[in-house]
């Protein structure tokens, strides 16, 4: 299971991570560990990934990811995203980001991370915010 994180700056932008580790773009989060709760989890890792203590409250997506065709042994799994409110500029400035995990980080609208994120994250971001603004979470298969 993997956890992460709408974060949005006050333009209504949000925010995007490039990891060292692979190809495309995501959003601060990742892998919940054993005995770790989702929320918990993704708290942890804006600790760790951004420097930011900022509350996780929300449950805004919930996407069951197939296993990859091209990744022998990857078992499907559940992909979660929740609410980490809006930084405030000084919130923004203060990201400290792990040389070692992520190269750098930027505030997008869904056009600009679109070609930077994987097209199902693309449509997970889409669907949170869409949840946050309705109210509701939603479901998604595959990020649809």
């Amino acid at each position: 299971m993997g956890a992460g994180a709408l974060l949005t700056d006050d333009s209504g932008r949000f925010l995007i991570v490039e990891p060292t580790y692979k190809d495309h773009w995501e959003i601060p989060g990742g892998v919940v560990e054993s005995g770790e709760s989702p929320r918990t989890g993704v708290q942890r890792e804006l600790t760790e990934e951004l420097g930011l203590a900022v509350p996780v409250t929300d449950l805004l997506v919930i996407d069951w990811s197939p296993p990859f065709p091209d990744q022998p042994g990857r078992p499907d799994g559940l992909m979660l995203v929740f609410d980490a409110g809006t930084l405030t500029p000084d919130q923004a400035a203060g990201i400290i980001l792990p040389a070692d995990e992520l190269r750098s980080h930027r505030w997008c609208t869904d056009a600009e991370a679109a070609p930077l994120l994987s097209p199902r994250l693309a449509r997970r971001m889409t669907a949170a915010q869409k949840a946050r603004a309705a109210g509701t979470p939603s479901y998604l298969e595959d990020g649809a």
